[in-house]
């Protein structure tokens, strides 16, 4: 069984948790290494996953057209041991001491074990991506990988940089988010042998769902609380990342913003509070939600051309789901 999921998560992945609890004993599995230096590091990594949402898709993916096979399992363990990887190094990066309210790897063995051990899970993804033999599938996941890595790259050297188009903001929340979403209920589809048209449709399904997942975290980072975050809230303007809300901000109120100041003195937790307040003391939020909005709208469309089964009503409720975090 999956530990850690409320009731709403279980309703949603109703029809696959069999599955789930498969790729969570895989996990497990890998964490009884017979290398004891990555003992302790693998159970820290692979243990308090969070609710699992990747691996999930890939499975509901999957099930809408039944196979018999184990390849959606294998390949839903490797998109979740990919995901654990670049959440190492993206704390890396981020000199982050903590991930969901926990020491991050790299705050409680140092950065340069840190990028090892993700790098060995990286390629622990690979190869079980590459055990289900599907030439189409392994490319996708490879093409992922460059995708999470230019994202990371145009994020790095864009930070603190008030001058941000949004056209260039989306192009990046697809890279480091949206794509992983995508390529988890694509791989899904194309490993259950559906058909063409099909894969398409939750190949776009996957990235509107990941482009309003990655907003809503944007959002998060203005209105949540530190306690449910498990990091200061406004982290992301600290690090000098421009989110959506905060484009929006320069955007509207060109003069007397404290966006370029902040970026300026990064330390001046002033400018910081009054960014925050500005912004949720506007028309911006409501704004960010009907971009929500929109987004889970088109998921939920991309999923009229499929079979009515089980698994397509959990993928509409995931959409709704997502459109429901920020609130």
């Amino acid at each position: 069984m999956v530990q850690g999921l409320d009731t709403r998560a279980i309703s949603i992945y109703s029809p696959i948790l069999e599955e789930l609890s498969l790729v969570e004993d895989r996990l497990h599995d890998l964490a009884n290494t017979s290398i004891p230096e990555l003992e302790p590091l693998l159970d820290h990594a692979l243990s308090h996953g969070g609710k699992r949402v990747r691996p999930a898709l890939t499975l509901l993916a999957a099930s809408i057209i039944p196979t018999e096979t184990d390849n959606p399992v294998k390949m839903a363990t490797g998109v979740e041991l990919l995901h654990l990887a670049t959440l190492i190094h993206d704390d890396t990066v981020d000199d982050a001491d903590t991930r969901r309210g926990r020491a991050s790897v790299s705050g409680r063995w140092g950065k340069e074990v840190a990028v090892l051990l993700g790098d060995y899970l990286f390629a622990t993804s690979a190869t079980l991506v590459c055990d289900t033999g599907n030439l189409r599938v392994v490319r996708r996941f490879a093409e992922t990988i460059m995708e999470l890595a230019s994202g990371e790259l145009i994020e790095y050297f864009n930070t603190f940089n008030p001058q941000q188009e949004m056209e260039r903001y989306y192009d990046r929340i697809y890279r480091k988010t949206a794509s992983l979403f995508r390529t988890t209920s694509e791989t899904g589809a194309v490993l259950s042998g559906a058909d063409e048209d099909q894969i398409q449709a939750l190949s776009r399904y996957g990235y509107n769902i990941g482009m309003a997942f990655q907003v809503v975290d944007d959002l998060l980072d203005i209105l949540g609380d530190e306690s449910e975050l498990g990091k200061p809230v406004g982290n992301d303007l600290k690090q000098g990342i421009l989110t959506l809300p905060t484009i929006l901000l320069l955007q509207r109120y060109p003069e007397d913003n404290p966006i370029p100041l902040l970026f300026k003195e990064p330390g001046n937790t002033c400018y910081l509070e009054r960014a925050l307040e500005m912004t949720r003391n506007s028309s911006i939020i409501p704004d960010c939600f009907t971009v929500i909005r929109e987004y889970c709208d088109k998921a939920i469309s991309d999923l009229e051309s499929l079979p009515r089964a089980e698994s397509r009503d959990s993928l509409e409720s995931m959409a709704t789901y997502v459109r429901e975090r920020s609130r």
